[in-house]
């Protein structure tokens, strides 16, 4: 075996197992099955024109040295991102950890008790500091969690505002750039005016329906904004603030203020700053608005037992389930970066939060107050992290940058200084010195931080925070490493068992794709760093680009959308920029098969698109004709397709580059989703198939881990046509020559994790990439053969092959009093998260190996299911005390004294032999979903509180 070569370790399956593999599916070789599932006339003719593959020790040499062309100045920019310190317990027992990242959404509440508790401390925290009644579990970074405040106050309109069709929405002079873009792109296709003015001489008219603050303002300057809340509350404008989640340890929170909805960044909570990303957005708001706040919740419940058990509550707030309905189509979140803040605030507490916020105060203020003797005026009468000074900006600039130092330059005379938790008195005496140089002054030294205030006294916050036990019980490492362990061993992740997601890949996160993102050359450069300093980067960036390029078979590639459903959003922004810029503003129609993901439909509402659904066949394949008829129909004022390939169902469709044309020759062009593109890397492509634009999901089938349910990264890859219209950022120009304004609030998106997917490809190689698609292929075939007598199989190609995954009908199993949500549960007990439950059908088993997972586990896999079915085939729809309506079985079950089941115990927890030497308890027994939704409770408060 080479064991150099990294795409064998990356595989599963070993060469000797091929054989027994193809046999038990029925064909003679790997390449007579791909014959077999892929159409020919899409197959690609030539190898993916990559580098050739580096060895994991070559890799992690290239990227050392690649990180070293970075150049890690000092940051004072500010606008939304700090240095920080991560503390090193978190880092170890977290970020590096695959019990935490390889973990998937807590659709599984039962074995996901460890990550639920952990977003439920995160959303404690946003509710805590920004003094409102409900959070969610995340959001993708401020500019978008802002984006989707002005969304739900436009949704929750009074019925007076819906009927005179009030549409603006104002926006302070003092909201963060790179918001204003992101604010601007989201607004336009929903026909939001914005009006961008000094919210001190705002006139209330009653066209308004919103508006958005900024606190601290993007320059420093806090303003008291009760009374603007206030005038604004009475004149029936709901209001949305972006405040600093750390500048809230020591101001008033915006809550007590009046505010309808708190949003911004918890990137200062310990997250690197990663030139952009990834870092969780936060969003809160009151609970009035529940219903429409986007992404998710974690709330409280009760299991089968009635003990205390965490879940994802509102299900219903979802856009899959709205589809075309949903004001949000938000489906990742950064949970992963969320747990990791959540967690800063339980090793801090309140008190240590408190001291953070007042160190970065008073360095602030001992900045201001030594420049001021220099004659160096600073101008903010109020500020909590950032002085506004005025000076010559190109001598410091200059200055600045040969000590390797970078502040934020507004304009010629203006220079915009941020302190942060790293910057020690030594930092300030360096600053003090450039400043001298710069005015001709001789430089002095400060031995110690200022001990006065520049927040007025009725800004200062009065209330307290973070007093549950969770944020004052850990504060030494010895608690904490074991809290997060504890926490950890209540979750099943890849680091215990196949993941096998339909929709979602679950596969290997290697160590070595990894590791980088520790290295402090990659992950503490601003993301508005001047470009020159992050040469490395713009390398790495460029040649991902490429990468995606040559594999999609496209010209032109933007990294910036931060999730697969941004993605979706941002391609589809594209085709619409695309036809405004030849005059075809009527062109606004998307059709959309019936079987698509139900993020599709939310992206095309919120591009502004007419949804027109095409049916789908009884095969599962789109009705070509009813989609004729139907882009024939609307053919003058058609502007998309949205086509997932190979299908939701798991099939490559012959029809494919007929449909693909059908839809150009009446105008209009067809964006791929590509969720699926692992089934085609190296061997179809989006362009081959006749597609214009798609998004990948690096977070699936480049190996970006999910997390726990993000970070997700979505770009687009776009052919010629689409090329000028990939979007940009306001302070770091990216996109095309007519490029859309931002879809997220760096210019790159979530550049750091980007890495992982540039070591996947550059250690993978053309023939690497290549085989992971065959291998995902094979396995998914294998398991199919293997279930065959066993569960009805929905759909298959027209050789009778599935994809990359297959769809299991459950539905046959109700007549026994078996739901396919049993059958989830029961495999919690052989130590199996479920496949996908019920999508693109109800009452079905969607399952997806991935090419990493070996013979052994696929045998596991289906041994379980198969155990399972002959379960199922004993049970009587009268009997409700059965093993699998019962499942999960908890430890504290099978040991209690009392057993009241018609079953064994080692029945309940050891079905199969293989489980004994591993055996994954699930913490909790089913839980109540009705419960938690009757009682919603979202926050660390004890249950009984509530009840």
């Amino acid at each position: 075996m080479r064991t150099d070569a990294f795409a064998l370790r990356h595989l599963g399956p070993r060469e000797s197992d091929l054989n027994h593999m193809l046999k038990t599916i029925g064909v003679d070789s790997l390449d007579q099955l791909i014959y077999e599932t892929i159409p020919d006339d899409i197959r690609l003719k030539n190898d993916l024109n990559l580098e050739a593959p580096m060895s994991e020790y070559e890799y992690l040499t290239h990227i050392q040295e690649l990180g070293k062309k970075n150049k890690v100045f000092k940051s004072y920019i500010g606008l939304g991102y700090h240095p920080t310190i991560l503390p090193a317990v978190i880092q170890r027992n977290i970020f590096e950890n695959p019990g935490w990242y390889t973990a998937y959404t807590p659709y599984q509440a039962e074995i996901a008790q460890g990550r639920l508790e952990a977003i439920l401390n995160f959303q404690t925290t946003v509710i805590e500091l920004t003094g409102m009644e409900i959070a969610n579990a995340s959001l993708l970074d401020e500019g978008t969690a802002a984006a989707e405040a002005m969304a739900l106050l436009f949704d929750v309109r009074t019925r007076d505002q819906k009927k005179n069709n009030v549409n603006k929405f104002f926006v302070s002079e003092e909201i963060l750039p790179q918001t204003l873009s992101v604010l601007q792109t989201r607004s336009t296709p929903l026909n939001i005016e914005l009006v961008v003015g000094n919210h001190e001489t705002f006139d209330f008219s009653t066209e308004f329906f919103g508006a958005i603050l900024q606190y601290p303002g993007k320059y420093g300057q806090v303003y008291d904004y009760a009374g603007f809340i206030a005038k604004a509350t009475e004149n029936e404008i709901k209001v949305a603030v972006a405040a600093d989640i750390l500048s809230l340890a020591k101001l008033t929170p915006p809550g007590e203020m009046g505010a309808a909805v708190v949003v911004g960044t918890t990137q200062r909570f310990g997250i690197p700053m990663g030139y952009g990303g990834p870092h969780a957005g936060y969003f809160a708001t009151k609970e009035e608005y529940k219903r429409s706040m986007p992404g998710r919740i974690i709330g409280v419940s009760i299991d089968a037992n009635g003990n205390r058990a965490l879940r994802m509550a509102l299900g219903t707030r979802e856009q899959h389930i709205k589809r075309e309905k949903a004001t949000s189509n938000i489906c990742t979140a950064q949970v992963l970066l969320a747990v990791m803040a959540g967690m800063y605030a339980v090793y801090h507490g309140p008190k240590g939060l408190q001291y953070i916020a007042d160190k970065v105060h008073a360095s602030a203020v001992t900045t201001a107050d030594a420049l001021n003797k220099l004659g160096v005026y600073q101008t903010n009468s109020t500020f909590f992290d950032t002085i506004l000074v005025k000076a010559d900006a190109n001598k410091v600039k200059a200055i600045a940058e040969k000590h390797e130092v970078n502040f934020f330059y507004p304009d010629a005379e203006t220079i915009s200084i941020s302190f942060n938790e790293t910057t020690s008195v030594n930092d300030i005496n360096q600053i003090i010195a450039i400043f001298a140089e710069a005015t001709g002054k001789d430089a002095f030294t400060v031995n110690q931080l200022a001990n006065e205030s520049m927040v007025p006294e009725n800004l200062v916050r009065k209330s307290s925070f973070l007093q549950y036990d969770v944020f004052n019980n850990h504060h030494s490492e010895s608690q904490l490493m074991r809290y997060i362990k504890k926490l950890e061993r209540k979750d099943l992740s890849l680091n215990h068992s196949m993941i096998s997601l339909g929709s979602c890949t679950m596969k290997l996160n290697a160590a070595a794709e990894m590791l980088p993102l520790s290295m402090a050359n990659w992950n503490s450069i601003h993301p508005f760093a001047p470009v020159e300093q992050a040469e490395g980067y713009q390398i790495m960036l460029k040649k991902l680009e490429h990468q995606l390029n040559v594999i999609t078979g496209f010209q032109g590639t933007t990294l910036q959308p931060n999730s697969g459903a941004q993605g979706e959003y941002a391609g589809l922004m594209a085709i619409r920029a695309y036809h405004l810029s030849r005059g075809d503003n009527h062109r606004n129609v998307c059709l959309i098969p019936a079987s698509a993901h139900g993020t599709n439909p939310a992206s095309a509402a919120m591009a502004g698109m007419e949804i027109i659904v095409t049916k789908t066949m009884e095969n599962g394949n789109i009705d070509v004709e009813d989609l004729r008829a139907k882009a024939i129909q609307h053919k003058d004022n058609l502007s998309a397709l949205m086509v997932t390939y190979p299908s939701t169902h798991g099939v490559f469709e012959s029809a494919i580059i007929e449909i693909t044309n059908i839809i150009h020759e009446n105008g209009g062009l067809v964006y791929m989703d590509g969720a699926n593109m692992n089934a085609q890397v190296g061997l179809t492509n989006p362009a081959t198939i006749g597609a214009d634009v798609c998004h990948l999901n690096l977070h699936k089938t480049f190996a970006i881990p999910h997390g726990g349910g993000g970070p997700g990264v979505g770009p687009i890859c776009v052919n010629e046509k689409l090329v000028p219209f990939l979007p940009t950022n306001p302070i770091i120009p990216t996109g095309g020559s007519q490029a859309i304004t931002a879809i997220s609030s760096a210019p790159y998106g979530s550049a750091l994790v980007c890495l992982i997917s540039y070591g996947y490809i550059v250690m993978m190689g053309a023939e690497g990439l290549t085989n992971a698609t065959k291998y995902a292929i094979l396995n998914a075939n294998y398991m199919k053969a293997r279930f065959e007598g066993h569960y009805p199989i929905l759909y298959s190609g027209e050789m009778g092959r599935a994809a990359h995954e297959m769809i299991l009908d459950c539905r046959a199993f109700e007549e026994k009093g078996i739901k396919v949500t049993d059958i989830a549960k029961r495999l919690m007990d052989y130590g199996f998260h479920a496949p996908t439950v019920s999508f693109p059908v109800a009452g079905t088993l969607m399952v997806e190996p991935t090419e990493s997972e070996d013979l052994a586990e696929l045998d596991r896999f289906c041994d379980a299911l198969i155990s399972i079915r002959k379960e199922i085939e004993v049970s009587t729809k009268e009997d409700a005390n059965n093993i699998l309506r019962n499942a999960p079985h908890t430890l504290a079950m099978v040991t209690a004294n009392d057993w009241n089941f018609p079953y064994t115990r080692e029945q309940a927890a050891y079905p199969l032999d293989y489980i004994a030497e591993n055996k994954f308890w699930p913490t909790v027994r089913r839980v109540d979903e009705a419960y938690g939704d009757r009682n919603l409770v979202c926050s660390c408060a004890p249950i009984e509180a509530y009840m």
